[in-house]
């Protein structure tokens, strides 16, 4: 223990509020697994649930009807007159490969997610959206209750870099959108609004590989679109920042960062005001943590400044 971790007492602060960013993003995650199903539910239980309907001469109410319907690669929103369709950046880079062809309308389309994402921060869909993580950290849970004992076999977290371009460039040979199809991001959403079992085969074989493998091996290193927003994740305007007169260096963000530990080194030995790594998926798991109040989620654009 440090001089400093003996002078500075911890922060008592109630349980709710000293995991605020946790339970706000969970309630964000919830609601995004909830969200793409919930038109078949609504429409009527059990219509195209896991791609079966029943014909006949009556015209059946549909989900697509509703004002809200898609998929994390493809949705729309539609009231009245108006409808906005919303499309993956990353899909619609697999779809133009594939193709060979490019639409103005799915740039356009695919642009305001692209926009939030690179104004916020690039990784932030991995940490408040994305189901998958949802579902390994759960994994993660089960692996603790049950101790069940892994060795870490680390990848280096920009493979996923390497990745999302082979996924692309294959996307291109094959022609076909490659990471669509065995996506494991929307594998509930796809199995049952189209009855598609792939990406529900690619999710099983990734929570057995983190369970008895590798912690996060699956975020950190192979998923190739949490590689396509690492790349931008960089330049968001908000980010963790840190305290340096505040933190004991007691690394208990470093153990509970969901990305990589690592990102968190160069602000922690003062070599920078912010968590910079483009890996950083703004999941406030280390602000909720820090002891001291040391790690806040801020906005601004200071953070590229040189420290003095």
């Amino acid at each position: 223990m440090t001089d400093k971790q003996e002078n500075i007492a911890p922060t008592k602060m109630p349980k709710l509020r000293r995991r605020g960013w946790t339970i706000a993003r969970r309630m964000a995650q919830i609601f995004f697994l909830v969200l793409f199903p919930l038109p078949i539910l609504v429409a009527g239980a059990g219509w195209n649930l896991f791609g079966l309907s029943v014909g006949g001469d009556v015209r059946i109410f549909t989900p697509a009807e509703l004002p809200f319907y898609g998929s994390l690669s493809s949705s729309y929103l539609s009231v009245d007159a108006f409808r906005l369709e919303l499309l993956d950046p990353f899909a619609v880079l697999q779809v133009t490969l594939a193709s060979k062809s490019f639409s103005l309308d799915w740039l356009i389309f695919a642009l305001p997610i692209f926009a939030f994402y690179l104004i916020i921060r690039g990784r932030v869909f991995c940490g408040w959206i994305c189901p998958a993580n949802l579902i390994l950290e759960i994994t993660d849970f089960l692996r603790r209750v049950f101790k069940i004992k892994i060795k870490e076999r680390t990848i280096p977290r920009k493979a996923k870099i390497i990745v999302a371009g082979v996924v692309l460039v294959v996307s291109a040979i094959l022609s076909i959108p490659l990471f669509e199809i065995f996506s494991p991001i929307s594998a509930g959403n796809k199995l049952v609004l189209y009855g598609s079992t792939a990406g529900v085969v690619t999710l099983l074989a990734i929570i057995i590989t983190e369970l008895f493998w590798s912690h996060r091996v699956w975020c950190r290193a192979l998923c190739p679109l949490g590689g396509f927003y690492q790349l931008i994740g960089r330049l968001g305007l908000f980010n963790v920042r840190i305290s340096q007169k505040e933190c004991i260096h007691c690394d208990k963000c470093k153990d509970k960062c969901l990305a990589d530990p690592m990102i968190l080194d160069p602000a922690l030995e003062d070599k920078a005001k912010a968590v910079l790594a483009g890996d950083c998926m703004l999941c406030g798991a280390c602000v909720d943590v820090c002891p001291t109040k040391a790690l806040k989620i801020r906005p601004g654009l200071d953070h590229f400044k040189p420290v003095k």
